[in-house]
């Protein structure tokens, strides 16, 4: 009996509207019911368990946004696993990382990356068995095969899994953000559940539009948890304006979520394009991701009206803050008053700062999580009192509204991605002709930010476009091509302070304010 289940077990759907959409990609004819979820959920479970995979392992899932993505990260979550998923844009070296890293049992990539896992096959970089999704070749076994035999009843021994998603400080490589495996029966209401659906409305009536790739936190959470709570998701397999704003239309979209680059290239589009499609079913517009320029923003209210909804929060969850419409015009650049945890700011000291003034913001009481693999850094999250931090910088308003001054540690974010400069700067430190390098965000109209590479080379060396476009070059062999620099510039030498660390502010302030 449904009654039986936990609020948030997709099953108690499956029984009680069986042949309603649970979701389905944008592009395809074929609508996923919650009873095929149901059943395909669970036969991937068994292939799990029939691997040897017990809670607490972990699987790698690297697809583009398709059925099956959606399908197996419900089963890894009935099944006690973490599972991570990884860009599609990540490098050979990039995927073995995030694979070696996280200690997965079990990789299971779409055929769309079947030329991808052959290189990684060949050059003895995967560290684990694959699994196929979709046409496969023979040289990789077949997930749908393995599938299509087992049972689509429930596994014995169903206990609830978490994802696993990496997300970088600017210690060079990303880490994954852990949290501990809850005791609770699958489906029960959690920290992530009780937020969304209280913020946003998720519930059986929504239907939500996700217009980003799954594989970054918030469209998997968001769309996840629109299904938990029987709701419909309609995936769009890559981001295009017009064709968000016709799905909007067709769907009878009520919820949807965005980054501010997609609120720059809908607004670009001709007033008749933008004109040519109603906007009347959707109820709430949420962004977050990156800074939205106040402009882009007044300009989409003025669009859409009073729908739009604003969050700051991390992959780690420590905290998180919203804030709505008619809040954001009051306290226009905020990102809203705290909604988990108790902000603080705090001086370089340790020291908690009124309002007013900036230092960095923690969270008191937020969600607790762990840096995979990296206890440093885990502790170098918190404070003395034991409050978290991401680093980023902030103030509060006498209303107790948080402020963003500054991102952490000068990531970069473009097009909603988070890009971590000290990466690429160690990777530019290995070319022959680079003696000191400093990475940097800098203005760009459509993405928000853009990179650019400020480099000191070794005695000898002239700088001309020749070396630039070299250097260029040289990062993309080895990262994927949207952490990589678009320009370079060169120094004669880099500020550093008395004790010789390097002035990264000074560079950017000098650089940014030329970009602008």
């Amino acid at each position: 009996m449904s009654s039986e289940l936990p609020p948030f077990h997709p099953r108690r759907h499956a029984i009680e509207k069986p042949d309603a959409v649970a979701f389905r990609i944008s592009t395809g004819r074929e609508a996923v019911t919650f009873a095929e979820l149901e059943a395909r959920a669970n036969q991937a479970a068994h292939v799990f368990r029939q691997r040897g995979l017990k809670r607490g392992d972990h699987i790698v899932i690297l697809m583009e946004n398709r059925r099956e993505f959606l399908e197996v990260c419900f089963a890894a979550d009935r099944s006690g696993l973490y599972y991570t998923t990884a860009s599609t844009h990540l490098t050979d070296d990039e995927i073995q990382y995030i694979i070696r890293d996280c200690g997965a049992s079990l990789a299971i990539i779409s055929d769309a990356m079947l030329d991808r896992i052959a290189t990684l096959s060949t050059t003895a970089l995967l560290a684990c068995p694959v699994l196929v999704v979709g046409r496969c070749d023979g040289a990789f076994e077949s997930f749908g095969s393995q599938a299509a035999l087992a049972p689509v009843e429930p596994i014995a021994d169903e206990s609830q899994g978490l994802d696993m998603l990496y997300s970088s400080g600017t210690t060079g490589r990303p880490k994954g953000v852990k949290w501990l495996l809850p005791a609770a029966p699958v489906g029960s209401p959690s920290m992530l559940t009780d937020l969304l659906t209280g913020l946003f409305g998720y519930d059986g009536q929504t239907r939500y539009l996700c217009p980003a790739p799954l594989y970054h936190a918030a469209p998997l959470r968001h769309t996840m948890v629109t299904i938990k709570a029987g709701g419909t998701a309609v995936v769009m397999p890559k981001f295009d304006a017009e064709d968000a704003l016709a799905l909007i239309e067709q769907e009878r979209i009520t919820h949807s979520q965005w980054v501010p680059t997609m609120f720059v290239r809908l607004l670009k589009l001709p007033d008749a394009t933008r004109g040519r499609y109603a906007m009347t079913s959707m109820k709430m517009a949420v962004h977050a991701a990156a800074p939205c320029p106040i402009d882009v923003k007044h300009k989409i209210i003025d669009w859409w009206g009073p729908i739009v909804h604003e969050y700051y929060a991390g992959t780690e969850n420590n905290g998180f803050t919203a804030i709505n419409t008619e809040e954001w015009l009051r306290h226009v650049g905020s990102v809203g008053q705290a909604k988990l945890g108790i902000i603080h700011i705090c001086d370089e000291t340790g020291a908690e700062l009124p309002a007013g003034l900036e230092g960095e913001v923690f969270f008191e009481n937020g969600h607790q999580f762990e840096y995979h693999n990296d206890p440093t850094k885990t502790l170098s999250s918190r404070n003395a009192q034991g409050w978290t931090s991401l680093g980023d910088i902030g103030r509060l308003d006498d209303d107790g509204y948080l402020y963003l001054t500054d991102r952490k540690s000068f990531v970069i974010i473009s097009g909603g991605v988070n890009i971590y400069p000290q990466e690429v700067e160690h990777l530019l430190l290995e070319h022959e002709a680079v003696l000191d390098a400093a990475v940097i965000g800098v203005p760009n109209e459509e993405f928000g930010e853009e990179v650019k590479a400020v480099v000191q080379l070794v005695e000898g060396r002239q700088p001309n476009e020749a070396l630039s476009a070299e250097l260029i070059a040289f990062c993309r062999t080895r990262l994927s091509s949207i952490k990589c620099p678009r320009t370079v510039d060169f120094c004669v030498e880099f500020p550093r302070s008395p004790t010789g660390k390097l002035l990264k502010r000074r560079i950017r302030d000098q650089f940014y304010t030329k970009a602008s």
